[in-house]
């Protein structure tokens, strides 16, 4: 079975969160990071990731993400801070200028190549 992350990004004023999961960490938070994906994170500017756990299934990963949404805030930030009590971004060195700018040229690429299928027009690589 396939393992799974939950996750919580932030801003810069750590003033709002977000609570994620997903199967691969490193490649979801790129893409938070690149901003690349019409999505609240993109829209407040959440490009740090201040928590994350590690679960043997993403169902168990799944259930967590429900649970940590219903929790208060003061509980949240407690948890964060369990793990992370000066706040700073986790990732802040998983990515290179280099990494972002990739991600953002696969995306754009991938986008095209959609469309023209959609469209009609054979598809090139």
């Amino acid at each position: 079975m396939k393992s799974g992350f939950v996750y919580i990004m932030t801003n810069k004023n750590r003033t709002t969160t977000y609570i994620g999961v997903t199967s691969n960490l490193h490649r979801r938070v790129l893409e938070h990071k690149a901003r690349v994906v019409p999505s609240f994170t993109k829209r407040y500017n959440l490009l740090d990731l201040i928590y994350f756990e590690e679960f043997d299934s993403i169902i168990e990963a799944i259930a967590r993400e429900k649970q940590l949404k219903n929790w208060h805030k003061e509980w949240k930030w407690n948890q964060i801070k369990s793990t992370n009590p000066e706040l700073k971004d986790i990732a802040q060195d998983w990515y290179s200028k280099n990494d972002i700018e990739e991600c953002i040229a696969i995306l754009k690429k991938y986008k095209e190549d959609r469309k023209m299928r959609e469209a009609g027009g054979l598809f090139k690589k």
